[in-house]
């Protein structure tokens, strides 16, 4: 999903989530939208995923496209590793809520 077009699904919907990702081990955080079909979109510039060096400039974007809230998601590899199932998507086990 290109900005212009996430600006315009948060201007004309309010039933989404916006979750800020990262990986254990990485200082770069891409943006994902799950929208009430439970489809996910991934904020792109010209087809290849954004990447953001800090939270900061993740804010910053989402604030001009109109959105204040997020998850913050942080995968950690060791879950797979050891044979855990993971849970990145359950409710208030592995997000952390933002707001800007």
């Amino acid at each position: 999903m290109e900005f212009h077009e996430l600006k315009a699904f948060a201007t004309h919907r309010d039933n989404f989530e916006i979750r800020v990702i990262t990986h254990a081990g990485s200082h770069c955080y891409q943006v994902e939208l799950e929208d009430m079909e439970g489809a996910r979109h991934t904020l792109e510039r010209r087809g290849k995923p954004m990447l953001f060096r800090s939270l900061e400039d993740v804010y910053l974007e989402l604030k001009r496209a109109g959105i204040h809230r997020a998850y913050l998601v942080q995968y950690v590899p060791q879950d797979e590793v050891i044979g855990r199932e993971t849970h990145y998507h359950d409710p208030l086990t592995s997000r952390m809520p933002l707001v800007f």
